[in-house]
């Protein structure tokens, strides 16, 4: 059978790319348009099984789109795709017949999800048909949920689409800014890395988008900045939460016009770098106080990748101390079962930066031989020294809590998943996955339908 082709509407090429490659990849057909005039041009000319579009774009609206194709194409499946701040539009145009919309960043699961209902109701849900690909050596991916982020960081390599990396620090937001780049098509070129939050205010600027000789007292020669430095490459933006508010407004007219001016010239530049940025602030809360642009945020957002920390990930902990210890230690120690038992029950506050320097510390006492509790630091022997193993019953009852817990959140939250991980203090991909696992256990997990 013909695979279902798919129209797919925005005005930013990155996007475009993203929701292309990733639904080629799930066996539909794509073409795209840049804008709701394309679009309707597109409809004239040729069948689609589906629209996806973007709400805010230049000229024509998504909205305004939507209600045009309405009046030739009754029955077009038409998905919107909408910052936060026109969620209300978008939920106000589901009466002019859209079948649902997705707020950005987009999440790939609930993309393929959706697509899935308007065109094969019949299909078994399935969260992803999507094929993990080799890790580059030394990334350590057990966990579900860490297989999951590198799924994520496939289909995104594979477009321009600008990226922000979000998870807590330590948690390895760099390995997989690395691990996008080295499985982009910009590979051979450079990668470029700029810590916002290392380098004075006063120099950042320069430190970015270079300096012409005389610009400022001290600049005696020109020196081209990091964005040049990166051209034909990906420019790393460590910790943009960081990044001062005037350097912001710049950041954006970059992203905006496609160009850079080095400072004292009057020469624009054209920018040739895929963004990417990490942060381990809360950037909604940021804006909400007044340091962070929003429209800054959007533009940045247009997809994320959550890193969740260590404690949500109990499978990735001993293959990574395992290989921390054999970099700092030839004769590789292993563990005995004590100090194995100690660091899976362990929190790691500082996640994988914490285990890392522990390792380093258990090579260095332990001599190359076996690693003892005495070898780990003493944070971590008091934290799990009172956590007694859950006997059966016990763990029964543990789950049963979190069940309730898990079914109260989201009846409270209208069974919205991001404010019902919130509430829960875990990542929504982490609650993905124990939905996951209480609907094949077959609890209702999903939102009722109206009587």
């Amino acid at each position: 059978m013909k695979p279902a082709r798919i129209l797919i509407v925005d005005d930013d090429h990155g996007q475009r790319s993203l929701l292309e490659t990733f639904l080629r990849a799930q066996g539909y057909e794509t073409q795209s348009a840049a804008s709701g005039e394309a679009a309707l041009q597109l409809l004239a000319e040729q069948p689609f099984a589906m629209m996806v579009s973007d709400v805010r774009m230049p000229g024509m609206s998504g909205i305004e789109t939507l209600r045009r194709v309405r009046q030739k194409h009754a029955t077009l499946p038409v998905l919107l795709v909408t910052a936060f701040a026109d969620i209300r539009s978008a939920v106000s145009a589901m009466r002019d017949g859209a079948v649902n919309y997705l707020a950005k960043p987009i999440d790939l699961d609930e993309l393929i999800t959706s697509v899935r209902l308007a065109l094969e109701p019949d299909r078994e849900p399935i969260a992803t048909d999507r094929s993990p690909r080799p890790l580059p050596a030394g990334v350590i991916a057990e966990s579900p949920l860490t297989q999951a982020v590198f799924r994520d960081a496939a289909v995104i390599a594979a477009s321009d689409t600008r990226v922000l990396i979000t998870g807590e620090s330590g948690v390895g937001k760099e390995i997989v800014a690395d691990v996008i780049h080295a499985w982009s098509r910009r590979a051979a070129g450079p990668l470029v890395k700029v810590n916002c939050a290392a380098i004075p205010e006063n120099l950042l600027e320069s430190e970015l988008f270079g300096h012409e000789k005389g610009a400022f007292a001290g600049a005696t020669q020109r020196r081209p900045g990091r964005f040049e430095e990166a051209a034909g490459g990906t420019l790393l933006l460590d910790e943009i939460g960081d990044l001062p508010l005037p350097l912001q407004a710049a950041l954006l007219r970059l992203i905006n016009d496609g160009t850079f001016r080095r400072l004292g010239s009057t020469r624009d530049i054209k920018a040739d770098a895929r963004l990417l940025a990490t942060t381990n602030r809360d950037l909604e809360a940021q804006i909400a106080a007044g340091k962070f642009r929003e429209d800054l945020f959007y533009q940045l957002n247009v997809m994320e990748i959550h890193v969740p920390p260590l404690r949500e990930r109990p499978e990735d902990i001993l293959p990574l101390a395992a290989h921390f210890i054999g970099q700092f230690s030839r004769q590789k120690p292993r563990f005995s079962a004590t100090v194995a038992a100690a660091l899976t029950r362990y929190r790691w506050p500082g996640n994988v930066r914490e285990l890392r320097n522990a390792m380093e510390r258990a090579a260095l006492l332990s001599r190359g031989e076996v690693v003892l509790p005495e070898h780990l630091p003493a944070r971590i022997l008091n934290a799990t020294s009172e956590l007694a193993p859950a006997g059966e019953g016990e763990a029964r009852r543990l789950e049963e809590i979190e069940r309730e817990a898990i079914l109260k959140a989201l009846r409270k939250n209208n069974y919205n998943r991001t404010q019902t991980a919130k509430e829960l203090a875990i990542s929504r991909r982490a609650l993905t996955y124990k939905l996951q696992r209480l609907r094949a256990e077959g609890t209702a997990v999903d939102q009722p339908p109206p009587a």
